[in-house]
């Protein structure tokens, strides 16, 4: 049995844990609209402070001017982000009106837009044609019937749902994108280049600057490579599909789940060929396993100690409060908190907790 002594202090520091992550998680979403851009300006901050210490030894430049030009450059990547993805989100936008167009009567199309009304056609022209193969193949093999006009209805109003959607995501980001580079300017003006981190805080720096840094590198190849297969299939939409799965490759396993799937609908719409639209997702899948789970592990080694268990948990976790944003933050803020609790010798075994060591319990046993 648990020696009572041991026992008490324990509850009593679980239970002050529980108390103070409710409180936290009430916090995280009452002033999510602040914490999100400022969290993640500070670790634009973490990234590009080296920037700053580079030009100040390197090419001997004033505080005030290497400053200058370390902000200019992250309000440059910032809005070269936020265009790849209005570029992603305003052809899909465009792709499903046109499609919605082509369900709805293709003679509504405007004539004297023939590419607007080439693609409508041909997307509708495809789609039914699909459908009612598979509508067929389900009739003669499990006698199973389909109304192919009722099913035709209900995806041209997930599609309207989710241009909607998407259309009120591109302004938030857009909005979120100024936030952050204020944020992002003042962190860079009280930045001192004399005081140089040391201790737990270098520790964290040095453990998110490497992690941020591979994931990086590797989203560019993953999305490059995405997008060149998706290209050699002529499926539309492409270089989009390589954008989000470069975006998308920064939220650890579902991130290339969805980026796998998304190019679906489009391929439905455009392929009659079963196989064809099957290679669309399968290669492009694999591409996304093997770097994720072979060379990314490789490259990463165990820098971050995080459990595959307490990633997953940690994207729920953060996904739940903050959204599509938490989860890409989600591994950093966990490593983050990790660090600090194994400062302490009381939240030491929650820290293990998260790397998938499980706390060793001394018993003793009675003896007659």
């Amino acid at each position: 049995m648990i020696e009572k002594t041991q026992e008490r202090p324990a509850l009593i520091t679980a239970s002050l844990v529980i108390i103070a992550m409710v409180h936290i998680s009430i916090a995280l979403i009452y002033a999510k609209s602040v914490l999100i851009p400022f969290t993640l300006a500070i670790l634009i901050a973490l990234l590009v402070s080296p920037v700053i210490d580079f030009l100040i030894r390197k090419f001997k430049l004033p505080s005030g001017l290497a400053f200058t030009l370390t902000a200019l450059l992250v309000i440059t990547f910032l809005f070269i982000l936020y265009s790849f993805f209005s570029y992603a989100v305003q052809n899909i936008v465009a792709t499903a009106d046109n499609y919605i167009v082509s369900i709805e009567d293709n003679n509504s199309v405007d004539t004297t837009d023939n590419d607007k009304a080439d693609s409508a056609d041909n997307y509708s022209e495809s789609f039914t044609t699909l459908m009612k193969k598979i509508s067929g193949y389900l009739k003669d093999k499990w006698d199973i019937e389909m109304d192919v006009e009722k099913l035709t209805l209900t995806i041209k109003k997930q599609i309207l749902k989710i241009a909607t959607n998407n259309f009120g995501t591109v302004m938030g980001f857009f909005s979120a994108t100024i936030f952050v580079c204020i944020f992002v300017l003042f962190l860079l003006i009280g930045y001192n280049p004399k005081n140089q981190p040391k201790g737990i805080y270098a520790d964290i720096i040095h453990k998110i600057r490497r992690y941020i840094t591979t994931k990086t590198v590797v989203s560019i190849i993953t999305g490059l490579l995405v997008w060149l297969t998706l290209s050699a299939f002529g499926l539309q939409l492409a270089p989009v599909f390589g954008v989000m799965a470069f975006l998308l490759n920064f939220i650890p396993s579902i991130g290339s789940v969805i980026a796998t799937l998304l190019p679906l609908p489009i391929a439905f719409a455009q392929f009659q060929n079963p196989w064809l639209i099957t290679f669309v997702i399968l290669i492009p899948g694999a591409i996304q396993i093997s770097i994720g789970n072979i060379i990314e592990p490789k490259l990463m080694g165990k820098e971050l100690s995080l459990h595959p268990a307490a990633i997953l948990l940690a994207l729920s976790f953060w996904g739940l409060f903050w959204g599509i944003i938490g989860m890409f933050l989600a591994v950093p803020i966990t490593a983050i908190i990790r660090i600090i609790l194994m400062q302490f010798e009381s939240l030491k075994p929650i820290g293990n907790l998260l790397a998938g060591k499980l706390p060793q319990i001394k018993s003793t046993t009675e003896t007659t």
